[in-house]
């Protein structure tokens, strides 16, 4: 495990070495949602709270994790690979309460089948 000042980096932050495939690019991303699923989850706990205020921190973390998994699925070249990404992403999103994002990335997602189950699982994307 690296350190990036006085903590450790996160998965996001690794470097890639070279050039990598879709699948392990589909790999990382998962891993970088899963990384931040935590964070994500207290952002919209502290959201549901009466005056409760977001921590900057995990703030921070959970917009580092989700810009660094969207520029990784934009390079992914398989449609229906990429789709599937995204959509690790778009719950990632909404596990922070972050509405806006992920209606943004649902409206990438091309597959039918991906999109209906997503619209079948997450009925708030309905606008």
């Amino acid at each position: 495990m690296r350190l990036l000042g006085d903590r450790p980096t996160e998965i996001w932050e690794e470097p890639v070495e070279g050039p990598i495939g879709d699948i392990e690019a589909a790999h990382r991303i998962r891993d970088i949602c899963r990384a931040a699923a935590d964070t994500a989850e207290k952002l919209a706990s502290s959201a549901r709270k009466p005056g409760a205020r977001k921590q900057r921190g995990d703030l921070d973390r959970y917009q580092r994790a989700a810009r660094a998994a969207m520029e990784i699925a934009m390079k992914i070249n398989d449609d229906l690979l990429r789709d599937s990404a995204v959509r690790q992403i778009l719950v990632l999103c909404l596990r922070a309460n972050d509405l806006r994002t992920a209606q943004t990335l649902f409206g990438a997602i091309g597959a039918v089948s991906i999109r209906e189950d997503v619209m079948q699982e997450y009925p708030v994307l309905r606008q």
